[in-house]
């Protein structure tokens, strides 16, 4: 469940931002009458990434008639989810800075296009967060011991429900919160929880007999760490650690989550400085007039 809640506080936490930069440009801007458009493109990026979500579900479980099928299916996703958990928090750390501006310019560009390009970019504003969130809720889900359960949804819709609040708080003023530690923070968890949702995914490859070596283990340690204990039940849930798994789920966690884990806690490089001005050439520099004192 921490997982689930986990992802929805951070992906909501952002399309929650994004929402609210759009809407503070248009109170301070004096077009509040455009307001109802925005929403109005919100709300369809929302109902069109639930409906993503029950689609992957429906699939899964409906359309496929055989384990094998539905093995491989599920292994697809979590790679899918993979890759846009690892794009998705790189982009946010180079973004962060620039967003605001960047939404702003293009609702300004909207706004004089009319209504429909107000709502259109409010739609792509909020749908790729949608999009990205029923995707790995679903693989994240599926990779505990329940599957995408009642519980697992309760802990998303929390995370998202949280980060509303966050973000309505912040649009108030009524809190303050260093976002850049936040999403440091929340981004390092979310490769662990990748590092887990790949790990799940090469198992279901060798479910599904696409990868050998199932029941190859790596390590037993079912003695020491006892699925029915709480500490258990949240490595599985959280990291997908268990306690038997197979040389290539082991080699494919440690294979993610090692290099990704070091890529993004190094800091970025600052830019490099400007030329200084006495690196101009002598014939410019003696061309300019001197000053009087």
């Amino acid at each position: 469940m921490f997982a689930t809640y986990l992802i929805g506080l951070r992906e909501g936490l952002e399309a929650t931002l994004v929402v609210s930069i759009l809407v503070a440009f248009l109170v301070k801007s004096n077009r509040r009458n455009r307001l109802p458009h925005v929403w109005l493109g919100v709300g369809a990026a929302v109902a069109l990434s639930v409906l993503f979500g029950w689609l992957i579900e429906y699939t899964s479980t409906t359309l496929l008639q055989t384990s094998e099928s539905r093995e491989l299916f599920d292994a697809v996703t979590s790679v899918a989810a993979v890759v846009f958990v690892t794009w998705m928090i790189f982009w946010m750390r180079k973004a962060a800075r620039s967003i605001a501006g960047e939404l702003r310019g293009k609702l300004t560009e909207a706004l004089a296009v009319g209504a429909f390009a107000v709502t259109g970019m409010a739609f792509l504003a909020v749908i790729r967060e949608g999009l990205e969130t029923a995707l790995i809720f679903y693989s994240a889900a599926q990779s505990t011991a329940g599957g995408a359960g009642r519980n697992a949804m309760l802990a998303l819709v929390g995370g998202i429900a949280t980060a509303v609040l966050i973000g309505f708080l912040l649009y108030r003023s009524a809190l303050k919160l260093n976002l850049s530690k936040f999403f440091t923070w929340t981004g390092a968890l979310l490769i662990l929880v990748a590092a887990g949702i790949f790990k799940y995914g090469v198992h279901d490859f060798q479910e599904a007999g696409v990868l050998p070596g199932l029941n190859n283990h790596a390590f037993d340690i079912s003695s020491a760490l006892d699925p029915s204990t709480w500490y258990a039940t949240l490595l599985s849930g959280m990291f997908n650690i268990t306690p038997t798994p197979s040389v290539f789920e082991m080699v494919a966690w440690v294979a993610y989550a090692v290099p990704v884990l070091v890529l993004f806690l190094r800091k970025p490089a600052k830019p490099a400085a400007k030329p200084a001005e006495a690196a101009k050439p002598a014939t410019e520099a003696s061309a300019s007039p001197v000053q009087p004192a």
